[in-house]
């Protein structure tokens, strides 16, 4: 298995404009009552960022590894969600949710369907219901169906990211700590949002939103680039 460390000096200078373009965002902390294109670049730039640190790898390394594309598209939807949420107040709040609903099933496929683990499949689906039984009394209308089905897409994203991860006596790679830890940090970053915007208020929320969201997001992207299957293996999988 790589080593963090290894991974770190080896990706870490390519996340510098990633860290930087974040620190951007909660130095300015655009007020979310006056939604504007700055808010919306602002806010989307360090996805922009990450959109650059997988093509720092080369054309040529995305067009390989169909699991690092399917991560990048992923990012180019959750830019746009990012861009629909800012003016979430003025009716864009689906808009942005079918993005990253669709940012979902785009990562889940990245991360595939081995190994199956059916247990960790079984854990998410019970969370996942837990988590919706929470937030129904709040929801009414579409948002009762639509949140529905998005709790069961970000949790089957879970379930693939953490397929992976096997605590004993496994040889995973950093891919699967990156996607593991990346998928669960955007469960609870979704969780807040959902908690904050349909149940009641939740004391600093956008803080701890966006903060894992972010971080979320850098770790998926990094799970793209520790020598993801090439385009024969993941055919080869993809049919058996």
């Amino acid at each position: 298995m790589v080593s963090p460390f290894t991974v770190v000096k080896s990706e870490g200078p390519k996340l510098v404009p990633f860290f930087k373009a974040t620190c951007v965002y909660f130095v300015l902390w655009l007020p979310s009552s006056s939604p504007s294109w700055v808010s919306v670049l602002i806010k989307c730039l360090p996805i922009f960022c990450l959109w650059l640190f997988l093509l720092a790898h080369g054309l040529g390394f995305l067009l390989a590894h169909p699991s690092a594309i399917l991560i990048f598209v992923g990012l180019i939807f959750s830019a746009l969600g990012d861009a629909f949420l800012i003016w979430q107040d003025q009716g864009y709040f689906v808009h942005g949710l079918l993005m990253f609903a669709v940012t979902h099933m785009l990562y889940a496929s990245a991360f595939g369907m081995r190994p199956l683990a059916l247990r960790t499949g079984l854990v998410m689906g019970v969370l996942s219901g837990l988590c919706y039984a929470l937030l129904y009394p709040g929801l009414s209308g579409a948002f009762t169906y639509l949140v529905g089905v998005y709790v069961a897409l970000i949790s089957f994203m879970g379930w693939r990211a953490m397929a992976g991860l096997q605590l004993a006596g496994a040889a995973w790679r950093w891919t699967e700590l990156a996607a593991g830890s990346g998928a669960l940090l955007f469960i609870i970053s979704d969780m807040i949002l959902a908690l904050n915007k349909f149940c009641f208020p939740v004391p600093y929320s956008r803080v701890v939103i966006m903060s894992t969201y972010y971080a979320a997001q850098m770790l998926i992207a990094l799970s793209a680039v520790e020598s993801r299957e090439p385009v024969e293996d993941y055919r080869l999988n993809k049919a058996n």
